[in-house]
C-alpha cells in the first residue's frame, strides 16, 4: 500500500470490491470501471489546484522509463508490412500475396544486422521507419501471436496442444494479446500486472503511472494501479465543468464539490463521489501540465495516432513533476480490418492499408524525435500490439483473419537496425500455414512481452507474475534491448 496515492489508493480499491461484493451486481462494476478511467478538468476551487498554464521541462531521472503500447486494432496485414525483396523470397511472396502483392521495385530496402539468406523491404509508405531502421532506432519482431505452449503444424492438425481461445476473433485475440494469458478467463493486462509491480519506483503517484489515450483497455488493466485516461487533447472534461471562471461555472463547480464531499449512508454513492473527486483533482493536475506550450519543437501529424503520441510525449516530459520514475502508456489506431479495399488493384503501393502504415511511420518517427529533444530517446521503448495478422492469400483486394503476425519496436535502448525472431516459411499449406497463409507464431506474445517487462526493471525471478506463462516457452529474454 502506498499512502501517497489517494486517487488510486489501495484501501479505496478495497473499499469498492467490497461494496461491489455486497451489493454483487454486474452493473456497479462496469460503473465503477468507467469511473475509473474518468478524467475531469477542474477549477481553481477543486480539490488541487491546477500547476499552471507553462510547462517547463524537467530532467528525467537517470533510471526513469516508459513503455509505449501502440495497437493496431483490426489485425495488420505485416506481409506488407516488411517483404521478402530477393529473388526467390519475392518470388514465393508474389505467388502466394497475389493480388495484393507491392511492386518489387517499390519497397523501401532494409539490411538487418543479421541475415536468414533473404533481403527484405519495408511497404514504401514507411520512408520514416526505414531511416530509423538503418540509424539503429527501430527493429522488426518477427511472426508474433498468442500461444499457449510452443506448436508445430503437426500439433496444430492433431490438436495435440492447447491452442489460444477462440483463434481469429477479434475480441477475444485482442484480449488475449493484451492479457497474455490465452488459455483462461481474462482478469489483468500483462500490462497492468507490470505496472503493479514497478509502482514502488514511484514516489507520488497522484496521477496514475498507466495511462490510457484512447480509453478503456485490457493490457492496462491491474489489480492496484488504476489506468487513467487522457484523450488526444489533454485531459478530459466532466460534462457541466469549466476551466473558465465564469460566475455560471463557478457556481457549478462549487455545487459539484459540495456534493463530492457530502456524507452518504449509501455505498454506492460514496464510492461514486469518492472516485469522481479524484478523478477531478488529478485531471486539474494533468490540464495545468498540458495546457501550456509543449516542451519540444517536434510537429506531430494532424492525425489521431499523432496528437495521441504528442500528449504522451508530454506527459514523459511531466513525469519528474508527477513524481512518476516509470510510466505505461496505451495508443489505439483502428482501421485495420481490410477484407476489402485494402488496396487498390493495379497500384497496390496505395490504398487504405498503405494510408495506415504511413500515418504510423510519420507519427512514429515525430514521438522519436520529440523524445531525443527531451533527453527520453533511451528510456521510451515503444512497441506495437495487434489482434492478429492476416491471410497470406487474398480475397479479391483484401485479407481475412489471420495469427502470427509481424511487430514494431522502436526507442534507443534498442538493439535495432535488425528483425528478430524467424520469418514464416511463405508458402501457402507450407509448415508454418494452417491455411490461407495464417502462419503459426514462431514467437509468443510471452516472449514478446518478457523482454520488454525485463528491461522495464522486472528480474528474471518476477517474470511469472508479470507473464504466468512465460516458462513454457524457450526464450524469456529476445535479446532486442540492452
Amino acid at each position: 500500500m502506498n499512502p501517497k496515492n489517494q486517487p488510486f489508493d489501495p484501501a479505496r480499491r478495497k473499499f469498492l470490491g467490497s461494496c461491489c461484493a455486497a451489493v454483487g451486481a454486474t452493473g456497479m462494476l462496469s460503473a465503477l470501471a468507467q469511473l475509473r478511467l474518468m478524467g475531469a478538468v477542474a477549477s481553481a476551487d477543486n480539490i488541487r489546484p491546477a500547476l499552471g498554464n507553462t510547462l517547463t521541462a524537467e530532467a528525467l531521472p537517470s533510471d526513469f522509463k516508459a513503455l509505449v503500447c501502440l495497437f493496431l486494432a483490426g489485425g495488420n496485414d505485416a506481409n506488407n508490412l516488411v517483404v521478402p525483396s530477393d529473388t526467390s523470397g519475392y518470388g514465393a511472396y508474389l505467388i502466394g500475396r497475389g493480388a495484393l502483392a507491392l511492386p518489387q521495385a517499390s519497397l523501401l530496402g532494409i539490411t538487418p544486422r543479421t541475415s536468414d539468406g533473404h533481403t527484405y523491404g519495408l511497404h514504401p509508405s514507411m520512408p520514416e521507419l526505414q531511416s530509423l531502421f538503418a540509424q539503429g532506432k527501430f527493429a522488426v519482431m518477427a511472426n508474433v501471436g498468442t500461444l499457449c505452449v510452443p506448436t508445430t503444424k503437426a500439433q496444430y492438425n492433431a490438436h495435440s496442444v492447447p491452442l489460444p481461445s477462440q483463434l481469429f476473433s477479434h475480441s477475444d485475440q485482442q484480449v488475449e494479446w493484451q492479457s497474455s494469458v490465452p488459455d483462461k478467463a481474462f482478469t489483468t493486462g500483462w500490462g497492468g500486472r507490470l505496472a503493479d509491480l514497478t509502482n514502488a519506483f514511484n514516489s507520488n503517484n497522484s496521477v496514475s503511472m498507466s495511462i490510457s489515450l484512447n480509453g478503456q483497455n485490457s493490457f492496462q488493466v491491474g489489480n492496484n494501479v488504476v489506468q487513467y485516461s487522457v484523450s488526444e487533447s489533454g485531459a478530459v472534461s466532466l460534462t457541466g465543468s469549466s476551466a473558465v471562471m465564469t460566475t455560471a461555472a463557478g457556481v457549478r463547480t462549487k455545487a459539484q464539490n459540495d456534493l463530492l464531499a457530502a456524507q452518504n449512508s449509501n455505498l454506492f454513492a460514496t464510492a461514486f463521489a469518492g472516485t469522481t473527486a479524484g478523478s477531478v483533482a488529478d485531471s486539474a493536475q494533468l490540464a495545468g501540465i498540458l495546457g501550456g506550450a509543449a516542451p519540444f519543437a517536434t510537429t506531430f501529424p494532424n492525425s489521431s495516432l499523432g496528437r495521441q503520441l504528442a500528449i504522451i510525449a508530454r506527459l514523459v516530459a511531466a513525469a519528474p513533476q508527477l513524481g512518476l520514475k516509470r510510466q505505461i502508456f496505451f495508443a489505439r489506431i483502428g482501421g485495420w480490418d481490410l477484407h476489402d479495399q485494402q488496396v487498390v488493384l493495379g497500384n497496390t503501393a496505395t490504398g487504405a492499408h498503405a494510408n495506415l502504415l504511413g500515418d504510423v511511420s510519420k507519427s512514429l518517427s515525430a514521438f522519436y524525435s520529440a523524445t531525443k529533444e527531451l533527453g527520453a530517446d533511451n528510456q521510451v521503448t515503444t512497441f506495437t500490439a495487434s489482434d492478429f495478422g492476416r491471410t497470406y492469400n487474398t480475397n479479391g483486394d483484401g485479407s481475412d483473419h489471420g495469427w502470427g503476425s509481424h511487430h514494431l519496436l522502436m526507442g534507443g535502448a534498442l538493439k535495432g537496425g535488425d528483425i528478430y525472431g524467424r520469418m514464416p516459411d511463405w508458402t501457402i499449406n507450407g509448415p508454418d500455414d494452417t491455411g490461407r497463409g495464417r502462419w503459426i507464431p514462431s514467437t509468443s506474445v510471452d516472449e514478446y512481452s518478457a523482454t520488454l517487462a525485463s528491461w522495464f526493471g522486472v528480474s528474471a525471478t518476477n517474470l511469472p507474475v508479470v507473464l504466468p506463462n512465460i516458462g513454457r516457452f524457450a526464450k524469456p529474454n529476445l535479446g532486442f534491448l540492452g
